[in-house]
């Protein structure tokens, strides 16, 4: 099991690595990348909770960033995460609950946390919640790519022109693609 109190790159470069070690036993790179985040990966990882009527969420209602709305349901659970460590359309299982968690909204506010915030419909249950460290099956990891997309998009309507999308510092030299 990984532990993220330490770092969550280890849940990134373990993912990296499997897939990289099946594609040289496979034919198909992309199959193989698939068999990779098939195989569950368990973390443990520190979550928190948010509500749409918190003050610094009125603006956005009852909406996730992709327009979506927010859902609360024993089928599907909305979370907040870093899309660079959790992409979005990120599904896991936190350990003795019975939902399906799926990351389906972003907060610039989790950047670098290595935090999971989960929705909540109304404030007590939010408070209910607290901050809890739990276990985690990942059962799909989301799309970087979708994730990147969306984020270069907001960046572009916000003025952004220098990005830089590696953790090491180094500039990206392209354009941002929206």
């Amino acid at each position: 099991m990984f532990d993220f109190r330490p770092s969550i790159a280890t849940l990134v470069c373990g993912l990296g690595m499997l897939a990289a070690n099946l594609s040289f036993a496979e034919d198909d790179p992309a199959k193989a990348a698939e068999e990779a985040v098939a195989q569950a990966i368990h973390a443990l990882v520190r979550t928190t909770a948010y509500t749409h009527t918190e003050d610094d969420h009125l603006k956005y209602g009852n909406q996730t960033a992709l327009g979506t709305v927010l859902r609360y349901t024993p089928e599907y659970h909305s979370v907040a995460a870093d899309w660079s460590m959790f992409p979005l359309g990120t599904k896991f299982k936190i350990k003795g609950y019975d939902r399906l968690f799926v990351v389906d909204d972003y907060g610039k506010a989790l950047v670098g946390t290595k935090t999971i915030d989960i929705y909540f419909p109304n404030k007590e249950r939010m408070n209910n919640w607290g901050v809890r460290w739990v276990n985690i099956e990942i059962l799909e990891l989301g799309s970087f790519h979708a994730s990147r997309k969306i984020l270069a998009e907001r960046a572009k309507k916000a003025g952004v022109e220098d990005v830089v999308f590696d953790r090491g510092g180094y500039m990206y030299h392209g354009r941002v693609k929206a």
